[in-house]
């Protein structure tokens, strides 16, 4: 019973609990139900109080907004307006304008008029005159022939006869001074032209020689490179068909060949024989074969360069490999491309001083020494064989004619064949450019000066810049003023008469008087 009794009490407790926890949550929910309300009372007020803020500020705005648009807008007007107005007057100037021509265009209408009326009445007047003219003509040739006792036609005959006769006699003498004329000219342009083609070109000096020195790092190497019994040394000039001199020349091989191409092959190969270490006649052959071919890529892309460098296009590309050979040619010892490249340089500055082709004009002063580089051995002339070669290759028929003519072994047929002709001669023939003609300029030089020496009075004579210039050193005791210009005068003329040079040769005679003396 006191378990029952507990457990009464206990539910009784618990109800009264639930029923005074409902009484409290119900009194705190009021409480927070008009807290909130005074709280979004008070959101409300301010956000009223802020709106109206807001709306003052923006009513603000809008007015600032207001004016700034209403100004902008009267000054659109204005602008526009003024426009018009400026449109208007310019529209009424160009009524003034139009109303005067009118006026001037009615006045010349009315002033052509009584010039036509005038020169009407001036051509019935001139018909008038001419019909009496006519007459009084017909009257004097009547008279004429009664006279003279020939007819009109017959006199006429005559006449033209005479003047046929004397027109001939004046045609023949002014042709001839025309062609005298024209041959001096000629002359003077073409010495003109060949000046400044050469003033305009900066040629280097090229001498190569038959050998090639090969630089070692040490003298042991020289050992490899020879071999045992000399089996190294012998398969490397089998292979290149160079020959190898090995003497007491510290540090150094001396390669001998009359051919660059080869020496150059030899030296390349040697190059990589001494880097790489392995020197026996099995690797010397491996090597020399890459070398070749490395070589062969090589010249098509000197080839190329060449040709890009003087703006030449649509070669062929066989042409193009012989250009590159020409890289390892020479002529009496000056390098073959060298002189192509200077000869193609030439023609094109002459072509365009007269006014000719310049592109074809270089490819012609390229192309003119192919025929020493050729693929196959051949019997034909160097010329003849480059003409064809250009033939097969498709080259222009003025380009193939001027290869084949620039030793005149064929007729020249177009005006550039005598440009290329000129053009090699002046590359050929410059002071340095070639072995034969350096002993031949030394002598040049020699004799000018001692040409100079042997008048009397002349103290030193000194050929400058070349030989394109002497200048002869007068004693002053001896040679006066007016006796040098004299003196420089006859030099000139004898440099002139027995000597054979390129170019003008400038002589100057310095006099000059020294008094010295001593103070001790």
């Amino acid at each position: 019973m006191e378990q029952i009794l507990l457990l009464i009490i206990g539910v009784i407790a618990l109800i009264a609990g639930i029923i005074l926890g409902k009484f409290i949550f119900k009194k705190n929910t009021q409480q927070l139900i008009e807290a909130a309300e005074q709280k979004a009372q008070q959101i409300v007020t301010e956000a009223e109080a802020k709106a109206e803020t807001i709306k003052k500020e923006k009513q603000l705005e809008a007015k600032e907004k207001f004016v700034q648009l209403k100004a902008e807008n009267d000054r659109e007007v204005s602008q526009r307006n003024q426009k018009l107005a400026d449109s208007e007057n310019r529209i009424r100037q160009k009524e003034q304008s139009l109303n005067q021509k009118d006026q001037n265009l009615e006045r010349s209408i009315r002033e052509n008029e009584n010039l036509r009326k005038n020169l009407n009445e001036q051509i019935g007047i001139v018909n008038i005159k001419r019909s009496e003219l006519e007459k009084y003509q017909e009257e004097h040739i009547k008279k004429l022939e009664k006279i003279s006792q020939l007819s009109a036609e017959e006199a006429k005959a005559q006449l033209l006869e005479v003047l046929k006769k004397e027109a001939s006699t004046q045609a023949l003498s002014i042709q001839q001074e025309i062609i005298d004329d024209a041959k001096l000219k000629a002359n003077k342009e073409a010495r003109k032209v060949i000046i400044q083609t050469i003033q305009r070109v900066a040629a280097e000096q090229v001498i190569e020689n038959a050998i090639t020195v090969f630089n070692l790092e040490s003298d042991e190497v020289k050992g490899s490179i020879i071999g045992r019994e000399g089996r190294n040394i012998r398969a490397i000039e089998a292979a290149t068909g160079v020959d190898l001199i090995v003497d007491d020349t510290p540090e150094a091989i001396v390669l001998s060949c009359f051919d660059p191409l080869r020496r150059e092959i030899a030296r390349l190969s040697l190059q990589r024989l001494v880097a790489d270490g392995r020197i026996h006649p099995a690797r010397i052959e491996e090597v020399v074969e890459k070398t070749k071919k490395q070589l062969e890529d090589r010249i098509m892309e000197i080839g190329e360069r060449t040709v890009i460098e003087l703006g030449i296009h649509g070669l062929h590309k066989d042409l193009i490999r012989l250009v590159g050979k020409m890289r390892f040619r020479s002529s009496y010892g000056q390098n073959l491309l060298m002189h192509s490249r200077e000869v193609a340089n030439l023609c094109g500055i002459m072509a365009s001083e007269l006014g000719l082709n310049t592109k074809l004009a270089k490819r012609a002063g390229l192309l003119h020494d192919i025929g020493k580089v050729p693929d196959e051995e051949s019997e034909m002339s160097h010329a003849l064989l480059g003409k064809k070669l250009a033939e097969k290759y498709g080259e222009n028929p003025a380009v193939c004619n001027a290869i084949g003519a620039h030793h005149d072994e064929i007729e020249m047929e177009y005006v550039i064949s005598p440009i290329v002709q000129a053009c090699d001669a002046m590359s050929g023939a410059r002071p340095g450019a070639r072995r034969e003609i350096m002993q031949q300029y030394l002598q040049r030089i020699k004799d000018l000066e001692n040409l100079a020496i042997a008048y009397n009075g002349v103290e030193k004579a000194y050929a400058m810049q070349a030989g394109r210039e002497l200048r002869v050193i007068v004693e002053a005791d001896k040679v006066t003023d007016d006796q040098s210009d004299q003196l420089s005068f006859e030099i000139a003329q004898k440099i002139q008469n027995e000597m054979v040079y390129p170019g003008q040769i400038k002589v100057t005679v310095i006099r000059e008087k020294r008094a010295v003396n001593v103070a001790r």
